[in-house]
């Protein structure tokens, strides 16, 4: 859960005056989620950030969603998905599944993306390459391979790539933060979390943007609309609170291991309204002298499983295509486990150096252009070694 900061000036008790140096006030903006019965920010603006002088429907060109039917476990090569050479990861992301709860896509960004902001609900970023900046109203965070980055809902921001960054993009329609069995009641970290508040990074300071007739587009429920604004709304001098952009790297969580084989839940990181992102990382395995140390058979009877590979060697998949970049989606209502020989070859691994997110859904994922783009068709028979019909 992001903890209370103060960036920049604010005054000292809220919703009273606080002048610039010219004597004009500055424009008190409160950013809260629930209402204002939950956490928020209070920012101060130069300008009036309701001050629009143009407001325009854009179209939504992401295409249709396809339901997954029949029901198959998929593999997708995000290596093969093709991206213009002047990409950003806004406009140019491309979407590879979704449902009534999240939607999931993929950039490969190589050009500062326009000004924008999710009002449907919050973003994840995970930086699967590259390096960059996330410029926000809060101010900057600098981001790179194994980031995490949590963009709350309504919040402006552009990424601005350092060359070229990879992205997997998660859109809630809600909001996504820590699990709350880490939290305690007043939301700090308990001891028993895989990561804590020495690891998040907010915006250290202001940043300020000077321009008029800045263009802003707004993604809502409705679609997409480009607002102008009379004044780029990059021009906060201060603000405090507990609602923020915030970025924690992979490489900070603390995998928890046990004598056998764990469930995914030890490696959930954060939650969204019904789906769980978890984080497979190099880790000790399972001690126990007669330990399987790869995982067993399951049928997610209630969730679908979404698993993007990052970094290193991913045990119970070898023999079956995936790589570096691949996807695989197991669904409810089929049991899927480790290749054939998996088991027996994992018997007396001491370490596993595999890095991998995993998104799990409790309602299905339909396929996006992105997923017909880029699927490799015979996956689904590598359990058996045998083609359909065969």
């Amino acid at each position: 859960m992001p903890y209370y900061r103060q960036v920049g000036e604010i005054p000292h008790k809220r919703h009273t005056q606080f002048r610039s140096p010219q004597g004009s006030l500055y424009a008190e903006e409160l950013m809260g989620v629930e209402g204002f019965s939950a956490d928020s920010a209070l920012l101060y603006h130069r300008n009036l950030p309701t001050a629009i002088v143009d407001a325009v429907a854009v179209p939504d060109e992401r295409g249709p969603l396809q339901p997954n039917h029949p029901l198959k476990p998929r593999h997708f090569r995000t290596q093969d998905l093709k991206f213009p050479p002047d990409a950003d990861a806004v406009t140019d992301r491309r979407r590879l599944f979704g449902n009534a709860d999240v939607t999931i896509g993929f950039a490969v960004a190589t050009t500062p993306s326009p000004l924008y902001r999710n009002a449907a609900g919050d973003e994840l970023l995970y930086v699967q390459g590259g390096t960059g900046m996330v410029e926000t109203v809060y101010g900057a965070l600098e981001v790179g391979d194994g980031d995490y980055v949590v963009i709350p809902t309504s919040c402006t921001y552009r990424v601005v790539p350092n060359g070229e960054m990879r992205l997997y993009i998660l859109e809630a329609r809600g909001h996504i933060g820590p699990p709350k069995r880490y939290l305690s009641d007043k939301g700090q970290f308990l001891e028993h979390s895989p990561y804590c508040e020495r690891d998040q990074r907010g915006p250290t300071e202001p940043l300020l943007a000077e321009g008029e007739d800045v263009e802003v587009l707004v993604r809502h429920r409705a679609g997409l609309t480009r607002y102008t604004y009379a004044h780029h709304p990059f021009d906060v001098v201060g603000w405090d609170g507990c609602l923020y952009p915030w970025a924690f790297n992979i490489d900070d969580f603390e995998p928890i291991t046990g004598r056998v084989h764990q469930p995914p839940p030890v490696h959930q990181t954060f939650e969204g309204p019904n789906f769980v992102v978890c984080s497979f990382c190099p880790r000790k395995v399972d001690y126990h002298p007669d330990s399987i140390p790869v995982p067993y058979n399951h049928a997610n009877v209630d969730s679908d499983e979404l698993m993007f590979y990052v970094r290193g060697n991913y045990e119970a998949r070898k023999g079956s295509g995936i790589g570096i970049g691949s996807l695989s989606l197991h669904p409810s209502g089929f049991t899927h486990g480790p290749q054939p020989g998996a088991a027996e070859a994992s018997i007396g691994a001491e370490f596993f150096d595999e890095t991998a997110v995993m998104v799990d859904t409790f309602a299905p994922l339909d396929l996006g252009e992105a997923a017909d783009a880029a699927e490799d068709p015979g996956y689904a028979w590598t359990w058996s070694g045998r083609g359909p019909g065969s």
